[in-house]
């Protein structure tokens, strides 16, 4: 028994940082991570991603979501330090529920840093990125390596 329990407790600790991945997408056509190659989205899929994420309904979700998130972290006393891949999904919530065409990956790290990259279909809702990211508790920087990419005929 005691040279199982190392054994457990080892496999329990490379299974849960293989499954930790902190890298949030707005959409499955969104790369990977943020310093990856953009392709240009094809007219259907932003046409199909925009009327489900500007659904009233969706917006709801997405807001009810960071609220949540935001109550737990209050009430855990982790206002002022937040977990990475909590600062990354909310983010991307916000990301999804503001700018509902764009194919975005949101990466966080410990110290506030958020990387946001893919693509948007114009220059405002590039500029919309950063302040939007910075609304949510936690956020101390924000670095945008997204791009315009209208979407192709």
């Amino acid at each position: 028994m005691k040279k199982f329990t190392p054994i457990l407790i080892s496999s329990l600790l490379i299974f849960g940082a293989v499954a930790c991945d902190n890298t949030e997408r707005t959409s499955e056509s969104a790369p990977a991570n943020p310093n990856e190659a953009v392709e240009r989205p094809d007219a259907q899929a932003t046409e199909a991603a925009q009327n489900d994420a500007q659904s009233e309904l969706r917006r709801r979700q997405l807001n009810a979501d960071i609220r949540a998130r935001e109550q737990r972290n209050n009430a855990t006393g982790g206002d002022t330090q937040r977990a990475a891949a909590d600062l990354a999904s909310e983010v991307r919530s916000k990301l999804e529920a503001n700018i509902p065409n764009g194919a975005l990956t949101v990466e966080a790290a410990e110290n506030g840093t958020v990387t946001v990259g893919g693509t948007v279909n114009n220059q405002d809702q590039l500029n919309k990125i950063a302040p939007l990211s910075k609304e949510i508790k936690g956020v101390k920087q924000v670095v945008v390596k997204a791009v315009v990419a209208p979407p192709t005929q």
